[in-house]
């Protein structure tokens, strides 16, 4: 008999496949058994993000004086928040200027929106799969008379 998922253990599957998404990219659908898309994912905004920190190096991402960049680029994944600190506590050896600055932090920062719409899809495609999958039990158990 197949196990009945519970609207418990459906919100945990939500709340684990939305962190998994954010921790790192394509992981949400990897765990949604979408593995192309996964992988998809993950080479695109992976390689994004290291584009942006190549040209600008990792002095993009401050937390300090660009905030709002910054929101952007923690989307990516926790791993952002690490390179930060260690900007924030030795910003004279990771100065950026000019046009390498804006260009590594429009990169990484697109990088970030866009795993952030992942995140979000991901979540989606879970809520969908707990929403559709419970139906068509009963309703196999309804046709099959018991």
């Amino acid at each position: 008999m197949p196990q009945q998922r519970t609207e418990a253990n459906n919100v945990f599957l939500l709340i684990i496949v939305g962190i998994l998404a954010w921790v790192v990219p394509g992981a949400g659908h990897y765990i949604l058994k979408e593995k192309k898309r996964a992988i998809i994912i993950f080479i695109t905004i992976v390689l994004t993000f290291v584009i942006g920190l190549y040209i600008g190096s990792i002095g993009v991402i401050n937390p300090v004086n660009a905030k709002a960049w910054y929101l952007a680029q923690i989307m990516n994944s926790p791993v952002v928040a690490y390179l930060g600190h260690l900007t924030s506590t030795e910003p004279e050896k990771y100065r950026v200027f000019g046009r390498p600055n804006e260009i590594g932090q429009y990169y990484t920062s697109i990088a970030g929106l866009l795993n952030l719409l992942c995140v979000v899809n991901a979540v989606y495609m879970a809520h969908l799969r707990g929403t559709i999958q419970m139906p068509i039990k009963q309703s196999a158990k309804s046709k099959t008379g018991g």
